[in-house]
């Protein structure tokens, strides 16, 4: 943390606060909102004006499943995701939600590991028939049959009825508005310059214009999150720059690849390079939106390179969607960059920061956070008023990585 400086002091006090949280991306527009619902007096800050396309909350789509190959731990943080963002649209009368179905390919003895794991297919299945997941299991010949878009050799496939995808900005917005509706306090374009906990009875939060305090705090930085935390916990998150890519569709194709044709899906390589790519039904009756991920270039969210070359967008049509996807052209409209941040076992951290009780690290990261921070930003306003959730958070406790 930054220490206080004389500058810091003699900014003007603002309000008390029961809670503050500090960005306001996936993780904490719903922390936010969840803690306002439960009528804690709660500030929100944010360096940016989210929804923004700096940090890992922003491109238009991100994907929803039920059953969750990165660990069983985690499904039932989707399925009460489910009915969260539900509760949202009810609330709000937007769409945030829609139901494609959804295809995980992968050959059956792939040893490529995604999010941490190996056998990415093998425990999805497992996961979805522990939780009574409404799914099927499809042979190579029943991909080709139903889904002749996909130019499938030997893959086997898991079908979820019940995948879709999100819509990140406007889930952002829905739940920074409800919160505000509940009464939360919310202050953008404030850079945070220094955390202060204060005779252990609360945390006092500088900007550049304003110093707030509460009784607790909980830190949802995204990329940021490292600024906030002591060298010896910082080196366990990495942040590495993605691309997401939207292809045009030949004209002969188009209508194969809309809503209702054309489902979610994960397709799990064998080459060593990534673990192969991912991608989404036409949104706009023109292109699909597709994105591997990359893990062998760090860099930071002052650092990273957010224009895309054309030569990445060459490498992606090469190497995913030229042999895969024969109903996409290699013409890319547009490409966006983002941020992972990843820790060494691609599992989340939620957890008081070290040494500190009135302080929560969140960072629910690693590539799969989304789909699960609506019912992960109920656990923390848990966790923040009760000192525990109702659903199971503490497999992502910090100290689990040895310093």
């Amino acid at each position: 943390m930054t220490p206080n400086s004389p500058a810091c002091k003699k900014l003007p006090m603002k309000n008390e606060f029961d809670v503050i949280v500090l960005g306001l991306g996936a993780t904490g527009s719903a922390t936010t909102y969840q803690l306002a619902r439960r009528k804690r007096k709660v500030l929100g800050i944010d360096q940016f004006s989210p929804p923004h396309d700096y940090g890992s909350t922003h491109g238009e789509s991100r994907i929803i499943r039920q059953a969750i190959g990165e660990g069983e731990e985690y499904t039932p943080l989707s399925l009460r995701s489910y009915e969260l963002w539900r509760e949202i649209e009810r609330e709000t009368g937007k769409e945030l939600l829609t139901i494609t179905g959804g295809l995980i390919l992968q050959r059956r003895a792939s040893e490529t590991k995604l999010h941490g794991q190996h056998d990415f297919l093998g425990q999805t299945i497992a996961c979805a028939q522990k939780f009574n997941i409404r799914h099927e299991v499809l042979e190579t010949g029943d991909v080709k049959n139903r889904y002749p878009q996909f130019a499938v050799t030997e893959e086997t496939a898991y079908f979820e009825y019940d995948t879709g995808y999100l819509r990140p900005e406007p889930c952002v917005s829905a739940q920074l508005n409800l919160a505000e509706k509940y009464g939360a306090m919310i202050r953008l374009n404030q850079k945070v310059s220094s955390i202060t906990p204060h005779q252990n009875t609360h945390v006092r939060v500088a900007t550049e214009s304003a110093v707030y305090e509460a009784e607790q705090l909980v830190i949802a930085a995204g990329a940021w999150v490292t600024k906030f935390l002591p060298p010896a916990y910082a080196r366990f998150f990495k942040v590495y720059r993605q691309v997401m890519y939207w292809f045009r569709v030949r004209d002969d194709s188009r209508r194969a690849f809309a809503p209702g044709k054309f489902p979610i899906f994960i397709w799990i390589s064998e080459a060593e390079r990534d673990f192969g790519f991912y991608g989404f039904p036409s949104l706009d009756e023109r292109t699909i939106k597709v994105a591997s991920e990359q893990y062998t270039l760090t860099t930071t969210p002052n650092d990273v390179n957010r224009q895309v070359t054309a030569e990445e967008k060459k490498s992606m049509y090469a190497h995913h969607l030229r042999d895969k996807l024969p109903g996409v052209s290699d013409i890319c409209d547009a490409a966006v960059t983002c941020l992972y941040t990843t820790t060494p076992d691609a599992n989340f951290v939620i957890d008081f920061y070290p040494g500190q009780h009135r302080i929560v690290v969140a960072s629910p990261c690693s590539g799969h956070g989304f789909k699960h921070s609506a019912a992960i930003g109920e656990a923390i306003a848990q966790f923040v008023i009760d000192g525990k959730s109702e659903l199971d958070i503490t497999g992502f406790r910090i100290n689990r990585f040895k310093i």
